[in-house]
């Protein structure tokens, strides 16, 4: 019986060229078995590598001469020959690569081409919406259709990336300042950390792709928040008693302070917390990932 090795990479192609050559085979020397295609996850979350099993083809010639000469086949599979480290053989070094019309690669692309396909990447069409009526979905979604359906693709969203949780939903009244109510989804369960990312990051990026599956299937913009275990709540309650000690620091010094780099929504809870200050105002400066707050002592 031919021994089989196991192999992965970022592609099934690569897993394939990897055991290729370290077995010192060609494509059309080899049985290919998938055994996973892998995944890219999503943001780089739950991401796996593809796996093959590769097994050296016995041609008809090779059982034929192992069938006459016994004393050959033990010494052609003795440790000496062939080492447990898969090293190639002297005398397939220069094999070259098969035509790629060859029957032998044909054979091997319709086995990767029948396999399953277990990638977990998301697209908007590839989650199930809530039990919605077809004629909602041009922008007429009732608050409570709205709502389930939001839910709904949230929680598959977070079940495939890997994670046991619950998403909890309620709408909330404007904020001071603001003109729109808005849809507010929060992530419970346990270490959902890497959902929130560096900086709230991971967090910007799941709430622009619900958002833009939401638009997909109702073909209208609403705004919806996402949040996990109410980081934003937290998030902005800790920017604002910042702001204002900030200010405080910089009404009595008469110097400007400058806050570090923070994304535009955070950034904006700044301002907000210091737009009713007669002594300080606030300005922002800076291009992409540093654009900054700076508060300014007024005259």
């Amino acid at each position: 019986m031919n021994e089989s090795y196991e192999f992965q990479g970022k592609t099934v192609d690569d897993a394939i060229a990897e055991g290729l050559i370290k077995l010192g085979l060609s494509r059309e020397q080899v049985d290919i078995e998938v055994i996973h295609k892998g995944s890219r996850g999503i943001f780089g979350l739950g991401s796996e590598p593809a796996r093959v099993r590769l097994s050296e083809r016995i041609t008809q010639a090779a059982e034929e001469q192992s069938t006459a000469a016994p004393t050959q086949t033990v010494a052609a599979s003795s440790p000496s020959s062939r080492s447990s480290d898969v090293a190639p053989a002297a005398d397939k070094a220069d094999a070259q690569p098969p035509l790629a019309n060859s029957a032998a690669d044909a054979q091997s692309r319709a086995a990767l081409d029948d396999g399953p396909d277990d990638s977990a990447d998301i697209e908007a069409d590839d989650i199930e919406a809530a039990d919605i009526e077809d004629d909602l979905l041009d922008g007429d979604v009732s608050d409570d259709g709205l709502l389930a359906l939001s839910q709904d693709l949230l929680q598959q969203m977070v079940s495939l990336m890997g994670y046991e949780a619950d998403v909890l939903a309620s709408w909330q009244e404007p904020e001071p300042g603001e003109q729109e109510r808005c849809l507010m989804l929060d992530v419970q369960g346990n270490g959902l950390g890497t959902l929130i990312g560096r900086r709230g990051e991971t967090l910007s990026n799941i709430q622009f792709l619900l958002r833009l599956m939401i638009n997909q299937k109702t073909h209208a913009w609403y705004n919806i928040v996402v949040d996990v275990a109410g980081y934003k709540q937290r998030r902005a309650e800790q920017l604002t008693q910042l702001a204002l000690r900030i200010a405080d620091q910089v009404v009595e010094s008469g110097r400007s302070a400058s806050l570090e780099p923070m994304p535009s929504n955070e950034r904006r809870i700044i301002h907000m917390a210091l737009r009713d200050r007669a002594d300080v105002y606030t300005q922002s400066s800076g291009e992409g990932d540093r654009r900054k707050v700076h508060i300014v002592p007024k005259d």
